[in-house]
């Protein structure tokens, strides 16, 4: 989860490295640094914290050269110093390397191949750099292939090496890693849309794959050394772009975006009025005599809108379904088979808990589907069939319209399994579709209708140091999507309950005052809920209720609600999320907390 640039180029890499590294942040912020070559050898920078500091560090030394790699980390192995912070060095200063990832056999290393060498960090990192040093025979190549081949884990590698000073090397392994040519050079990094600004076209670097960038060319070698040829791929700039377009912070034009992601979702999965999922290998026969059960697999908010996908897909298909943690599926040896059809969830598509699972699903022979939002990340060419949301590029730690975008593509999957299980009436598949078509609709009214009252009301969930979600079946899942957006924004203690097990222990932790949100949009159990409002009430709980505008009489005693506006009981968590996301942000703001990237947590989880 660490962001890693490189610059091969005619004039000072620097400021490249600098604002590359800030398009990365996204990725972790502990600490920052950069090498570059130099007429004296290879000189570095680093600092603890924000690239501000890194911004000052550079100036004040007046670091310059042609050719440097730089890193934004989110620490692992040993915590935000500057001796931890990349880049890390080999004794004799003849390479300098940066890495993503984790080493997992690093202390093993440190015991066998290393035994007797002194480190200077805590980092698994530095035991690579060493290995570097160790195998070195003058080909640079053929010692990054013998390396990585002592290496388990994860990794994308951005290294220098003093013999070569016109060169960046790189290699990756179940990390990402891209490369793009420019005129007088060109770039390594962990992310397209860092360097989106300088090419329209990049190199992914996938497994083991061994990548030399100079000022005139660029070299691919496999895992072994021998040479290879890649193919380019296409930048879509639009889905890249990382203007703010006004707004203070990333999150509130993330949600903002919503109609329009899910608007983009969703189009392209409706044909004459029927679910149409193009190049997705699901037919009537796998549904029919094939499929018999459904597990989805994902982490934090994608897990969240798994939770969603598993009710409806047992309700509306009538198909055993479950939703599973994916950092728990790969150790719990899941009983599946060619009977079951896997669904992997990645906003990223490097998600290395998901991605791990993915793999076990594979070789248990069950049929993989994965829901992502970035081609030609790890978990979609992996897959055997894949839907991407077209959420764009997320850049807020908080998930917004990368989760909305997640549902959007789940409800058209049941809606297709409900069609091959023959579970879907015509007239019902109509009104439905037409129903999903709306939401893009009705999420902007959402907006309008509560962004106002969601401001107002974080005032009051602003001074709170615990807030509680209560909500019944798809209701419940919703609510633990709002909990996880309020705590990890303003870092106030939240959790989410079902709500009939409010007696079950968790109504001695309500206080006077406390705030409870309450999610009551389901039409059918509004009463069952309802009954759970007034036991909270009892203890004096401040309450905030969600429900929809069939409901808004029945709640009018609230001083507090958010009212969607009503769609069919299937889709109602797409709008109950919004006006919870609002509400989130607001408090964070009030508490005037880091919203685009809260404390000790990162975008994208590519380590375990």
């Amino acid at each position: 989860m660490c962001g890693i640039i490189g610059r091969v180029g005619s004039d000072n890499v620097v400021p490249y490295l600098l604002n590359g590294l800030e398009c990365l942040e996204y990725r972790g912020y502990d600490s920052a640094g950069i090498a570059v070559h130099t007429e004296n050898g290879i000189s570095f920078c680093k600092t603890v914290g924000r690239l501000a500091g890194l911004r000052e560090k550079t100036e004040n030394e007046k670091t310059s050269g042609f050719v440097g790699i730089g890193h934004t980390r989110w620490a692992t192995h040993g915590g935000p110093t500057e001796t931890n912070a990349h880049p890390h060095f080999s004794h004799d200063r003849k390479f300098a390397l940066v890495h993503n990832g984790i080493i997992e056999n690093s202390n093993e290393l440190a015991e066998t191949e290393l035994a007797g060498v002194s480190f200077n960090s805590e980092t698994d990192t530095e035991k690579v750099v060493h290995l570097l040093t160790k195998y070195y025979n003058g080909n640079v190549v053929e010692t990054i292939s013998k390396v990585i081949s002592l290496l388990k884990g994860s990794y994308a590698l951005g290294i220098l090496c003093t013999d070569y000073p016109n060169t960046i090397f790189s290699t990756a392994m179940a990390s990402p890693m891209v490369v793009a040519q420019t005129q007088d050079g060109g770039f390594i990094c962990s992310d397209a849309g860092a360097i989106s600004a300088y090419s329209k076209e990049y190199y992914p670097v996938k497994n083991g794959e061994i990548c030399v960038l100079n000022d005139s060319s660029i070299s691919f070698f496999s895992p072994d050394g021998q040479p290879m040829e890649k193919q380019a791929v296409k930048i879509d700039v639009d889905e890249l772009t990382t203007d703010k377009q006004g707004y203070e912070h990333y999150m509130m034009l993330e949600m903002l975006q919503q109609p329009t992601a899910i608007k983009k979702t969703i189009m392209p999965l409706i044909k004459d009025n029927k679910i149409n999922l193009e190049n997705v290998d699901i037919t009537d026969d796998y549904i029919q005599n094939t499929l018999r059960e459904v597990v989805i697999v994902a982490c934090g908010s994608a897990y969240h809108a798994g939770v969603v996908g598993k009710q409806l897909i047992e309700s509306m298909c009538k198909i055993r379904a479950s939703a599973e943690i994916a950092s728990e599926f790969r150790y719990v040896d899941p009983l599946i088979d060619e009977h079951t059809l896997a669904v992997f969830i990645s906003q990223s598509g490097e998600t290395a808990d998901t991605l791990a699972a993915l793999r076990l699903a594979k070789q248990k022979g069950a049929k993989i589907l994965s829901i992502v939002n970035v081609s030609g990340s790890a978990i979609a060419n992996e897959s055997d069939n894949v839907i991407f949301t077209r959420a764009g590029r997320e850049v807020a730690v908080a998930t917004t319209k990368a989760y909305s975008a997640q549902l959007a593509v789940l409800y058209a999957l049941t809606l297709r399994l409900a069609k091959g299980k023959n579970m879907l009436a015509e007239d019902v598949e109509k009104k439905m579709i037409h129903e999903l078509a709306s939401l893009p609709q009705k999420i902007q009214q959402t907006i309008d209708k509560n962004i106002e009252k969601a401001e107002l009301y974080a005032n009051k969930f602003a001074e709170a140091t615990d807030i509680y979600y209560i909500g019944r079946r798809l209701d419940y899942a919703a609510s633990l999507e709002a909990s996880l957006k309020m705590k990890e924004i303003s870092y106030i203690h939240s959790e989410a309950y079902a709500a009939g097990e409010l007696k079950h222990g968790t109504l001695s932790l309500v206080d006077p005052g406390v705030p409870v949100v309450a999610l009551a949009g389901d039409a059918e159990i509004f009463g069952k809920t309802y009954s759970n409002i007034c036991e909270v009430l009892a203890r004096g709980a401040h309450m905030l209720v969600v429900t929809n505008e069939s409901n808004a009489e029945l709640v009018s005693e609230f001083e507090d609600t958010f009212i969607v506006p009503d769609t069919l009981p299937q889709f109602n968590v797409s709008l109950q999320i919004v006006p919870l996301q609002l509400l989130s942000y607001y408090t964070a703001k009030k508490k005037g907390c880091d919203i685009d990237k809260p404390k000790n947590l990162a975008k994208s989880v590519t380590v375990e």
